[in-house]
């Protein structure tokens, strides 16, 4: 567009040269040649536009030509996650849990459920990640946070004045995870994952 842009105003100016030698007192024998001069500059403009041109037109078809880019479908990571969902259903029956209606139990129940689900996912999150706590001080406690302390990791609560370090009573000591050990999987293209098979009894 630069290009073009140039050129057009090069044009401009030659034809203004031209129209100005044609307006200068000179003798008749140029004059005669002035209208063919204005007509090959205005050809050549002409020319050199559409040269220019054509690559933007070309680029511009190309685009258009291009097809619409379908949904992407579902990647590695999003596997992954679906794929460890799996896995607490399995050892926990945690999406059972949480997809079920539990107001339909009474509060044994759902208690007796509750244990059962803690205990399979607590086995599955400890098998394949290293947790620790935030902070190793109990809860309670009056803590220090020093400067450049990671956001990530600490959430401030009340009034917030300065910059660190800062002085507070511990609330909870957070989580953080030190190691991941998942399962490389392979994911089926354009779908995710099931979380968990549906179980046909053959009769």
């Amino acid at each position: 567009m630069r290009v073009i842009r140039a050129v057009s105003i090069l044009a401009v100016l030659l034809l203004l040269a031209a129209n100005a030698f044609a307006l200068a007192p000179q003798g008749d024998a140029y004059r005669a040649y002035l209208p063919w001069a204005g007509l090959a500059l205005g050809l050549l403009v002409l020319i050199l536009l559409l040269v220019l041109r054509i690559p933007t037109l070309a680029h511009a078809t190309a685009q258009a030509a291009l097809p619409t880019r379908a949904h992407a479908p579902a990647n590695q990571a999003e596997a992954e996650i679906v794929s460890f969902i799996a896995m607490l259903q399995d050892k926990g029956r945690l999406v059972d849990f949480l997809m079920d209606d539990i107001n339909a139990y009474d509060d044994a129940q759902v208690g007796a459920a509750a244990r059962f689900v803690h205990a399979g996912c607590k086995s599955a999150l400890l098998e394949h990640f290293q947790i620790r706590p935030v902070r190793e001080e109990s809860e309670g406690s009056r803590v220090r946070i020093e400067a450049g302390y990671p956001a990530d990791e600490y959430r401030l609560l009340g009034t917030i004045s300065g910059s660190a370090p800062f002085v507070g009573t511990l609330v909870h000591h957070g989580w953080k995870t030190e190691s991941v050990k998942l399962p490389h999987l392979l994911s089926s293209p354009g779908r995710l994952p099931a979380i968990a098979p549906a179980e046909v009894e053959l009769v």
